[in-house]
């Protein structure tokens, strides 16, 4: 690892900063996605019960 120096805190806080954050907007795509595959499923169910 490079000696980073007075900026170690800064940097490394950054990093973590940005790393929480993709892992949080990741996890809310993932569960947005399976909100929306359900909903999708219960729409496609409803018009096979009225054309079936």
């Amino acid at each position: 690892m490079p000696d980073l120096g007075k900026y170690a805190f800064a940097v490394l806080s950054s990093y973590a900063a940005s790393l929480l954050l993709l892992v949080a907007l990741v996890g809310w795509t993932m569960w947005r996605g399976a909100r929306v595959k359900a909903q999708l499923r219960e729409v496609e169910a409803r018009q096979e019960r009225e054309n079936g």
